[in-house]
């Protein structure tokens, strides 16, 4: 089992930057994989970010390709998503995931754990 609380949502302009957290229980955080999706309002949860349990390797979204890094510090059982060049459709409840198996999957029904969200918002 493991625990994700996510941090670092807020309101920014476009072409702001944000930082999103997330934290997470347990003493086997290193070896899962991690992962960003996000879900904007009336739309589908989809996938932004993923990264291996070393973070050795990562996976993006064309959309957020070049604006957007993921990374992890399994000392502080915490993965990151730097957000920048941030536009107004990247406007969305950002949700943490975790599961055991390979990093390289967009599909959010293959993710095991979620954590409960944090919204960016992004205005013109």
């Amino acid at each position: 089992q493991v625990q994700l609380v996510e941090s670092g949502g807020g309101s920014v302009q476009a072409g702001g930057s944000l930082r999103l957290s997330c934290a997470a229980s347990g003493r086997t955080f290193s070896s899962y994989s991690m992962g960003w999706f996000r879900q904007a309002l009336g739309k589908e949860r989809e996938f932004v970010s993923t990264i291996s349990w070393n973070g050795g390797r990562t996976y993006y979204a064309d959309s957020v390709k070049g604006r957007f890094t993921i990374s992890r510090d399994n000392a502080k059982n915490t993965v990151y998503l730097q957000m920048n060049s941030l536009k107004p459709e990247d406007t969305a409840v950002y949700y943490c995931a975790a599961r055991s198996g390979s990093y390289y999957t967009r599909e959010f029904s293959e993710w095991h754990y979620w954590g409960q969200g944090t919204q960016v918002t992004v205005s013109s």
